[in-house]
């Protein structure tokens, strides 16, 4: 199969594996939020929920994974000279970050579906950010095709990065302060017995 193919199906498969990274931690999210509703909701919101996860970690999520890496290690296969540059092998260290965040995902989804929901969901909210990192830290990477731009863009992740858990923090402070001054609703019924 010529590279371009090869390099296009390897880009979809690259998409597709990070819209599930991004939306997975988004249902872990959800799902630890779940278990502070009341009785009844929890239930349905939890099955609903892993359901989601499931479906989309094995349906998307691995498959995505297993065609970028198989579709990225032949254009390798094809082109062995792409070893050769200093920019890919910071690339596949940075995929082998990727593949570590993937299944620290997978652990996440085995102890939620065990009902075991250890990560709060702030940490959540910073483990979903962290794709963004990765992402944009590999794109630069295979577009940019420099070390030295590397640097400069790692400068500007980081910064962004802080910008991220800048708004994260100030979306946590204003949503415990909103939850906070809500008032609380108390519903009287009538126990009085009706006369007929």
């Amino acid at each position: 199969m010529d590279l371009l193919y090869v390099k296009s199906i390897h880009i979809i498969f690259v998409v597709s594996w990070f819209a599930a990274l991004f939306y997975i931690v988004r249902l872990f999210i959800y799902a630890t939020e779940a278990q502070t509703k009341d009785d009844i909701a929890r239930p349905i919101l939890t099955q609903q929920l892993l359901l989601m996860q499931r479906k989309l970690w094995y349906i998307i999520g691995w498959p995505a994974a297993i065609g970028a890496t198989v579709f990225g290690w032949w254009m390798i296969f094809i082109n062995p000279a792409y070893l050769y540059l200093p920019w890919m092998w910071l690339k596949l260290i940075a995929v082998g970050f990727l593949c570590m965040y993937h299944w620290q995902c997978q652990r996440i989804l085995s102890q939620q579906k065990q009902g075991v929901f250890k990560f709060s969901s702030m940490r959540l909210r910073l483990l979903n950010e962290l794709a963004i990192v990765f992402l944009a830290s590999i794109v630069f990477l295979v577009v940019v095709k420099s070390t030295s731009g590397l640097m400069w863009g790692m400068l500007g992740m980081f910064i962004f990065a802080g910008i991220l858990l800048l708004v994260i923090y100030i979306y946590k402070l204003t949503r415990d302060k909103g939850n906070a001054n809500a008032p609380t609703q108390n519903v009287v019924t009538d126990q009085t017995p009706k006369k007929n």
